[in-house]
């Protein structure tokens, strides 16, 4: 698939419309329509429907979507990597889920700066499955997550064991209550996992979808919830949170899943580094 075809594309499939598209792209809507018509038979299928209203995607073009994005992207990042390369510079890409930038991987950013000038630094925040196709197609190095699943050409490394566990800002708490109950959305694995133990919690009133602004609103609010125990640990020692006892536990640990394209020597101290960093205390663990 050529570039331009993609790009053009793309632009229509965000548009909704061919006239869009061609002002975006600073070209004719003829011009829009003849690169979609070459897209189209290149590939033997219809993407698109056109009408009044505009233009939608057919499940052909649907599939596409995400084959074009990656191709895009690939282009970008060459791009930068080609203006910004010099002999003694090493390039490093690495994105990670919402919740671990404000902790883990900002004290990463911090010894990578200290101890590796000659690297130049690209991050990313993105879902754990935009993630791992850019690790897939090469444009991404690692990826720190938290449930990664394993895919062709990419490896995982364990990162952090770590545990969600109950507690309540009421002590003596043994067992979860809907009333109080602030459900956290922790990932798939933990939400099946979660609802096996307490599908009645699932009507709590209030529902978060990152833990570290759940664990402040729990904190100003009262009420009872699954956090991480590192981000408890100074909140339990001061009373604030307390264990629900016999609540159970569940598995929550951090992973990097990493691309066999990458450097392995600067993969090597990549890891290191972000092990050492998860091995740092950070008030925003959370």
């Amino acid at each position: 698939m050529q570039l331009v075809l993609a790009q053009t594309f793309l632009e229509i499939a965000t548009a909704g419309s061919l006239v869009q598209a061609g002002r975006r792209l600073g070209i004719t809507q003829a011009a829009v329509s003849a690169r979609l018509q070459t897209l189209e038979t290149l590939l033997g299928q219809k993407l698109l429907v056109r009408n009044k209203g505009g233009a939608r995607l057919t499940s052909a073009g649907r599939a596409l979507v995400p084959h074009a994005t990656q191709l895009t992207q690939i282009w970008e990042q060459a791009k930068r990597d080609v203006a910004s390369h010099q002999e003694d510079e090493v390039p490093l890409t690495i994105g990670g889920e919402v919740s671990l930038w404000s902790s883990m991987l900002l004290n990463w950013i911090v010894r990578v700066r200290k101890s590796r000038p000659d690297v130049v630094l690209r991050t990313h925040v993105d879902t754990v499955t935009r993630l791992l196709d850019q690790v897939q197609s090469g444009t991404l190095d690692v990826a720190v997550a938290y449930s990664p699943h394993r895919r062709p050409g990419v490896d995982i490394a364990l990162i952090l064991e770590e545990e969600l566990i109950a507690v309540s800002t009421t002590p003596g708490r043994s067992n979860l209550q809907v009333d109080d109950y602030i459900f956290v959305d922790w990932g798939p694995d933990f939400c099946a996992q979660h609802d096996q133990a307490f599908p009645e919690l699932r009507a709590a009133k209030t529902h978060v979808g990152l833990g570290p602004l759940a664990l402040r609103a729990t904190l100003a609010t009262g009420g009872t919830g699954y956090f991480r125990t590192r981000a408890l640990q100074p909140h339990l020692e001061s009373g604030r949170f307390h264990l629900v006892d016999g609540a159970p536990k569940f598995s929550y640990s951090v992973y990097a899943a990493y691309s066999r394209r990458a450097n392995p020597t600067l993969l090597k101290w990549a890891l290191d580094e972000l092990q050492a960093s998860a091995a740092t205390p950070s008030d925003d663990w959370a």
